[in-house]
C-alpha cells in the first residue's frame, strides 16, 4: 500500500511539473509573439496577393498548401536550424537577424515603389492571360512560401531571442507552439479575407432581411478598401519592424548605435510631451523613426538587390537547373 500511495506521489509530482512546463511554455509563447507581431502583421497582409487572380473555388486551396509550407519552414527547416545556431554559434544570431531586417526592409521601399510606378504590375496581370493555370498556380505557391520562409524565419529568430528557457526542450516547445500557432492565426485570417467577398454576395442575393443583404453588399464594396488598408499596413510593417531589427542589432553590436540612441532621445523627448499618453506616444514615435530609418535603408538596398544580388542568383539558379 505504501508504495501505491509513493507511485501516486510521484505521478501528482510529476503532472505538477508538466503542468508548469505548459504554462511556462505558454507564457513564453505570448511574449514571443508579441515581440513578433509586426512581422506576423506584415504576414498576414502580404499573402493575400498570391490568390489574386484565380477563380473563387482556387481560392482556399492555394491559402492550405502556403499554409502547409510555412509550417514546414518554421517547424522541419527553421526550428532545429536556429536551436543548432543558438547552441554553436549564438553570435550569428544577431547579424543574421539584421540581414533578414535589412530584407524587409528592401522589401517595404520596393513595394511603396511600385505602388508609386502602378504599371510595373503589368506582366504580373499578363502572366493570368499567357500561362496555363495550374502551372501559374504552382509558381504563385511556391513563391509565396519562398517568401513566407524569410518571413518566418524573422518570426522564429525574433520568438527564439524573446525566450528565455531553462532547458532546451522547453525552447523547442515554446517555438514549435508559437510557429503552430501564428501560422494557424496568419493564414485563418488570410481564408477569412479572401472570402469575405464571397459572403458578402452570397448575402446579398440571399439574405432575408434588408440589413442582411445591406450587409452583403456592404462587404463586397468594402473588401477592396480592406485589401488596399492592409497592403499599406503590410508595407508599413516591413519598414518599421525592419528598420527596428536592423537599428537594435547595431546597437546590440555596438557596430553603429547612434541611431538607436538617438530615436530613443526623441521618443522620451516626445514621450515627456505628451504626459497623458507618455507610453502611446513614445512607442509610435520609435516605430514611426525606425519606418523611416527602414524606408532609407531599403531605397538604398533596391540597386544592390536588383542589380547586384538579383543577377548574381538567377545565374546560380539557371546553372543549377542546367545540371539537373
Amino acid at each position: 500500500m505504501s508504495g501505491l500511495l509513493a507511485l501516486l506521489d510521484d505521478v501528482a509530482a510529476i503532472a505538477k511539473v508538466a503542468a508548469a512546463s505548459v504554462d511556462d511554455i505558454a507564457g513564453a509563447a505570448a511574449k514571443a509573439g508579441a515581440k513578433a507581431a509586426g512581422v506576423v502583421i506584415d504576414d498576414a497582409a502580404v499573402t493575400p496577393k498570391y490568390v489574386h487572380g484565380f477563380s473563387a473555388d482556387r481560392e482556399l486551396p492555394i491559402i492550405w498548401r502556403i499554409a502547409l509550407g510555412s509550417l514546414r519552414n518554421k517547424l522541419l527547416i527553421l526550428l532545429p536550424g536556429l536551436l543548432a545556431l543558438d547552441a554553436f554559434l549564438p553570435q550569428a544570431i544577431i547579424p543574421l537577424l539584421m540581414l533578414g531586417g535589412a530584407y524587409l526592409c528592401f522589401e517595404g521601399a520596393e513595394k511603396l515603389v511600385h505602388a508609386l510606378a502602378p504599371h510595373a504590375d503589368e506582366a504580373v496581370e499578363a502572366d493570368f492571360d499567357t500561362k496555363d493555370p495550374v502551372h501559374l498556380e504552382e509558381e504563385k505557391v511556391a513563391g509565396a512560401i519562398k517568401t513566407d520562409f524569410i518571413l518566418s524565419a524573422e518570426i522564429m529568430t525574433i520568438a527564439l531571442a524573446a525566450i528565455e528557457a531553462p532547458n532546451l526542450w522547453l525552447q523547442a516547445a515554446t517555438l514549435a507552439v508559437v510557429g503552430t500557432l501564428i501560422t494557424v492565426a496568419v493564414y485563418g485570417a488570410v481564408a477569412l479575407i479572401v472570402k469575405m467577398d464571397d459572403v458578402g454576395l452570397h448575402l446579398a442575393a440571399t439574405g432575408r432581411t434588408g440589413a442582411g443583404r445591406a450587409l452583403g453588399r456592404g462587404l463586397v464594396l468594402g473588401m477592396p478598401k480592406l485589401m488596399a488598408l492592409l497592403s499599406a499596413v503590410g508595407t508599413a510593417a516591413m519598414l518599421w519592424v525592419g528598420g527596428n531589427i536592423v537599428i537594435h542589432g547595431l546597437e546590440v553590436t555596438h557596430f553603429w548605435p547612434w541611431p538607436y540612441q538617438t530615436i530613443h532621445h526623441i521618443a522620451e523627448v516626445a514621450a515627456h510631451a505628451v504626459p497623458a499618453a507618455p507610453g502611446v506616444v513614445g512607442w509610435l514615435t520609435t516605430a514611426a523613426l525606425d519606418g523611416v530609418f527602414g524606408l532609407v535603408l531599403g531605397v538604398q538596398l533596391i540597386p544592390v538587390a536588383t542589380r547586384v544580388i538579383g543577377p548574381i542568383w538567377a545565374t546560380i539558379t539557371v546553372g543549377k537547373a542546367g545540371t539537373d
